[in-house]
């Protein structure tokens, strides 16, 4: 899933700058005819496509042009006459400056209906169900992640998100779609960080949720006298905080032990700075779809690609007859496998092979009748042919990339296959991100 989670399709993405060129325009009144999948009007102004930034489906505006390109133009809504009964206005008082939100202007039910018609138009070229069914959850106080910058300059202190369509950072003091202990993990940490020198000596600050608690990784970009540390270690531990310092030339910070959280009623051990899903209740939700549509018994054996530390090959194990898990980073495969092994999963076993290059020969001889694939937003076009050579009976593609996933699912089509379940998951609720996830069958 959302190993990236700034979703790009070319059809229907908010337009750059550098895509159209200033102009001076007089005012101009449109009538809102659709969106885009980021909260931006559409409306088709004398044969070209104009996005109204700021402006909602069924709204009449009065808006300036402000890039003028050849495929379409970009406009800012001045003054709406007409206001849509979805608009509501933004609880966030951040929402205007911050990238992490581009939906707050919209009620819930409308955002979903936007995803789900977005989800809709991208498939378009298949043969889908009547219904893309949903996944859905709470609207805030869901993200058990995140990266935050630290920024000081010149006097100027900051912590926060990037700014929208910029690399300035934004100063939040608080953010709302994070779970309620990592609001005020948040809090705290800033409030201890900003008044002391060791703002000065951050990047970033990534913070996690998990059945362990709470974790906050410091990414170094110099030196941090040990006893700042053994400062606010102390202060963090008082606080319910566990610390680890990420050195200016580590990848990753060295830990003593693995965090984990439970799915599908499995532990699930991970380094705090690998990939999990960061909503948990949708995670929960996904993975238990997951083994209903699938419907797998004793007599399958699963193939689980991009398989991470096992968040679907676990919940697949306790099923299945067997089970292959895939995934190229070394570490994460070690980790899979001590979480199968300490879940008694003998029939579970895990196996790194980069999946953009040719498959090892054990692979393309495993016997297979199911697989379920989670890549990364680039999609998994390179080992489809192994997949369609391996002939399992059903696919279940969990996708945080739809343009990626329409296209390979066009391929599986071609050669075979035919789309029987799609849904929508909303994983990221105020922001844009779209996840899916889709059932073919043979």
């Amino acid at each position: 899933m959302n190993r990236d989670v700034i979703l790009k399709n070319r059809s229907n993405r908010r337009p750059k700058a550098h895509q159209g060129k200033p102009i001076s325009s007089p005012i101009r009144t449109f009538t809102i005819e659709s969106m885009t999948h980021e909260g931006h009007g559409v409306v088709r102004d004398q044969g070209k496509v104009t996005f109204v930034e700021g402006a909602m489906t069924g709204e009449q505006v009065e808006a300036r042009l402000t890039k003028e390109g050849r495929q379409f133009n970009q406009a800012t809504t001045l003054k709406r006459i007409h206001t849509s009964p979805s608009r509501r206005t933004p609880s966030c008082k951040h929402f205007e400056q911050c990238g992490g939100c581009q939906l707050q202007h919209m009620d819930i039910d409308a955002q979903r209906d936007l995803k789900t018609e977005w989800l809709r138009n991208q498939f378009r070229k298949l043969e889908l169900p009547e219904q893309i069914t949903r996944l859905q959850g709470e609207e805030f106080g869901y993200r058990r992640r995140a990266r935050l910058s630290v920024f000081a300059k010149n006097q100027q202190v900051s912590m926060g998100f990037r700014a929208k369509a910029s690399n300035a950072i934004v100063d939040i003091e608080q953010c709302q779609v994070l779970v309620p202990a990592l609001q005020k993990a948040y809090a705290d940490l800033r409030s201890y960080i900003l008044q002391g020198s060791l703002v000065a000596k951050l990047g970033h600050v990534e913070l996690l949720l998990d059945n362990a608690g709470v974790a906050c990784v410091l990414r170094q970009t110099r030196d941090v006298p040990e006893a700042d540390k053994a400062q606010l270690v102390e202060w963090a531990n008082s606080n319910g905080i566990e610390v680890y310092w990420q050195l200016p030339d580590q990848s990753k910070v060295q830990v003593d032990a693995p965090r984990h959280y439970l799915v599908d009623g499995l532990k699930v051990n991970f380094h705090p700075q690998d990939f999990i899903q960061v909503n948990a209740q949708i995670n929960d939700a996904m993975v238990e779809q997951a083994m209903a549509w699938l419907n797998v018994t004793q007599d399958d054996v699963v193939l689980d690609l991009f398989c991470g530390a096992g968040n679907f090959s676990l919940p697949l194990g306790k099923r299945a007859g067997q089970v292959l898990a895939v995934e190229a980073i070394e570490s994460m495969v070690e980790m899979g496998q001590a979480n199968a092994a300490a879940a008694g999963l003998g029939n579970t076993s895990f196996l790194a092979a980069d999946l953009t290059l040719p498959p090892p020969n054990h692979l393309k001889k495993a016997k297979i009748t199911k697989a379920l694939l989670d890549p990364p937003r680039a999609g998994a076009l390179e080992f489809l042919p192994t997949l369609v050579r391996l002939k399992p009976k059903q696919i279940l593609y969990v996708s945080c990339n739809a343009s990626t996933l329409a296209r390979d699912a066009q391929y599986l089509v071609e050669n075979g296959y035919r789309v029987m379940n799609v849904c929508m998951m909303d994983m990221f609720p105020q922001t844009s991100h779209v996840e899916a996830m889709m059932l073919l069958q043979k």
